[in-house]
């Protein structure tokens, strides 16, 4: 990240679009506990407006200080695909690439960055409502309390007993006696921190609304919820919809282009650095947030 704080729209996928996310009742358990112990790592330099988690990728709306979103990225993708693996009979690679972290810019851009949160399901014609959705999603949260309990199954704590028990076996790793519970917290956006919790919740719906008023407009079928939970996690899709990642959301041209000439500064700046480290000349000044690797 190449700025000292900001809010981000963040989205990552699973290897080949495989459905290894498929939504289940401990699928989404296991998910939410992973989410919520990786905000509680952050220690409060990452904070959870949004997140929806699909069948093979996931959305989350945060806001995050400097170099923070990327630890946390690390924590949560590889926690996932530790235990979400485990259920679903998953051995290799979890993940596609990269997640991608593009910066939201303004009130307008981040209210409309909620409604694709929440419009998942219902824009792929998978369900009729939002609120329908078999996987995990926010949509409970800004509709009701914001804090959740989960369970975050400690590994550590089992592999530690490992001499004086008998571990073998899939199952025991989600055994209830490795289970601690883990709150999640949705914060309320910043636009909206001025609005009481029912006006924020009467705008939630209202953005609702409009999504399932759009779906229904285009008067085509849905595959539903039940069908959705049927499908094999190993199951790849025939065709994946690929399109590039945007810089940024704004909602004006302006702001996008002046965030396309930060980022183009910051490169050049981070180049220059690169080139004398190269060089030798271990002082040189990266950019805020510039990483280089350690020479041992």
């Amino acid at each position: 990240m190449f700025q000292e704080e900001g809010l981000y729209f963040v989205t990552s996928r699973c290897f080949q679009g495989r459905l290894l996310l498929r939504p289940s009742a401990e699928v989404n358990e296991v998910v939410g506990g992973v989410l919520a112990r990786a905000v509680q790592q952050s220690a409060g330099t990452v904070r959870l407006h949004a997140f929806t988690f699909a069948s093979n990728h996931f959305h989350l709306l945060v806001w995050a200080r400097g170099a923070a979103l990327a630890s946390f990225m690390q924590y949560l993708r590889s926690n996932l695909s530790k235990k979400v693996g485990k259920l679903v009979d998953w051995s290799g690679g979890f993940w596609e690439r990269r997640y991608s972290a593009e910066p939201v810019l303004d009130d307008t851009a981040l209210v409309g960055r909620l409604r694709y949160v929440l419009a998942h399901g219902v824009n792929e014609g998978l369900v009729e409502k939002s609120a329908e959705w078999p996987g995990l999603t926010c949509l409970p949260q800004l509709l009701g309390p914001a804090r959740r309990l989960f369970q975050w199954f400690n590994w550590t704590k089992r592999w530690s007993k490992r001499e004086s028990e008998d571990l073998e076996g899939e199952t025991g790793r989600f055994a209830e006696q490795w289970a601690e519970p883990v709150e999640l917290e949705v914060a309320p956006l910043p636009c909206w921190k001025g609005l009481g919790e029912e006006e924020r919740q009467r705008a939630v719906r209202a953005l609702v609304e409009e999504v399932e008023a759009e779906a229904r407009a285009r008067n085509k079928p849905v595959l539903g919820a039940r069908a959705v939970r049927a499908q094999h996690p190993h199951t790849r899709p025939e065709h994946l919809k690929r399109s590039p990642r945007p810089l940024g959301h704004a909602s004006t041209r302006q702001a996008l282009r002046e965030l396309r000439e930060q980022y183009r500064t910051f490169v050049a700046a981070f180049r220059q650095a690169t080139a004398q480290w190269e060089r030798g000349n271990f002082s040189a000044s990266f950019p805020l947030y510039g990483r280089v690797a350690q020479v041992l």
